[in-house]
């Protein structure tokens, strides 16, 4: 915005490099955003979410647009990996495509390192989202970005469109739809994590990591993503304390050998955390509960990082489409849900192995699936 205004003017702070501007602002979690010396945005944000958030009335009239959008032969909901392939798979077949999402790329852009990638040895997050934007872009896909969905409003009767309320209000209507919105991470769900969101509990040891350099961290939760976090954390901080509430880890064993090594880390098993504890500003420890012994325990740490799994994002499909008691929606085969003409793909859904390569074949299949419906289930003019 800086390069393209001159009337605007930026300044970029490393967290790792000005740790006095870290301690003077209690910055907690970044990207942290100030506009004219105050607070205005936490946490990763893209340049249509800054215009809104400035422009008075700007989600009135994105609704207003939406709500002129002609009817869709597939609509996709969700632009991570398995959205984008299920875009491409539908445009290719010539049929009229639309992408809902907040951010293209979804739960990848928060995603580091990536090596297991079939016949891409080794990518980032960040640089993956960007290529499956760049190949939806080829294709005639009207992406409507920085938008959510709020409700489902399946057909009443054959012939009628399915519909899609977004959080502004708007409505589009679609013969089909893919509902493919991923998953996010799962909470602690203990008194005091909501307070001190950012401000020393946090979920991404990568993006917040270099801000509790040279303090004690927890990480909680022992699979891979755990045991992962906490590899990457002792290579930065003073100290870290690992706490997984079974009696084993669930990480590789390569992974757990490793961490073992380390001269900086300590594991605790059977831990169960209780309460996150702080100041009144800032996270300042927290409580857990030895699960053989029953007896409680004081941790004294600055940052608590939350590794214990993911959730599906489907809440706003309550009523709708059959999920299991998890929230995942329930598909079969053919990735089609309970509801005809409506399919899932990727860590929304019931299938195993939340893994980006699933995740984009999964969206593929959903797009055949839709697109074989359509052909038998819509009336020839």
């Amino acid at each position: 915005m800086a390069i393209l205004n001159p009337r605007i003017h930026h300044t970029a702070i490393d967290g790792g490099a000005f740790q006095n501007e870290i301690q003077e602002r209690n910055i907690m979690g970044v990207p942290a955003v100030f506009m004219n010396g105050a607070a205005f945005g936490q946490g990763r944000m893209t340049l249509s979410e800054i215009v809104n958030k400035i422009d008075t009335g700007a989600e009135q009239r994105a609704a207003q647009a939406l709500n002129q959008r002609e009817l869709y032969d597939v609509l996709i909901i969700g632009s991570g990996p398995a959205g984008a392939a299920a875009a491409v798979y539908s445009a290719r077949k010539g049929i009229r495509t639309g992408l809902l999402g907040e951010r293209f790329g979804g739960q990848v852009l928060d995603t580091v390192d990536i090596e297991n990638y079939i016949s891409v040895p080794k990518t980032e997050g960040a640089i993956l989202a960007t290529s499956l934007k760049a190949h939806v872009d080829e294709y005639d896909v009207d992406v409507i970005d920085v938008q959510s969905a709020s409700r489902l409003i399946p057909a009443t009767a054959p012939g009628e469109p399915h519909q899609i309320e977004t959080a502004f209000g708007a409505r589009l209507k679609a013969r089909s739809l893919i509902i493919a919105t991923g998953a996010r991470w799962r909470n602690m769900n203990v008194p005091g994590e909501e307070l001190y969101r950012t401000r020393g509990v946090t979920y991404c040891p990568h993006c917040d990591g270099p801000l509790f350099k040279g303090k004690r961290v927890a990480v909680i939760g022992g699979g891979n993503s755990g045991v992962e976090a906490a590899i990457d954390l002792a290579g930065l901080v003073e100290h870290v304390t690992l706490l997984e509430f079974a009696p084993a880890m669930r990480a590789d064993a390569v992974l757990q050998a490793k961490l073992r090594s380390l001269p900086n880390v300590t594991i605790c098993l059977n831990a169960q955390t209780l309460e996150v504890e702080g100041d009144g500003s800032k996270l300042t420890g927290l409580r857990y509960k030895d699960r053989v012994s029953d007896a409680e325990h004081r941790l004294s740490v600055a940052g608590i990082f939350v590794q214990i799994g993911l959730l599906p994002n489907t809440q706003w499909l309550e009523g709708t489409v059959e999920r299991n008691q998890t929230g995942e929606i329930l598909i079969d085969a053919r990735c089609e849900t309970s509801v005809k003409g409506i399919y899932a793909a990727g860590d929304c859904t019931c299938v195993p192995y939340k893994q980006i390569i699933i995740a984009a074949g999964e969206g593929a299949k959903a797009s055949l699936s839709a697109f074989d419906y359509l052909i038998r289930n819509t009336p020839v003019v």
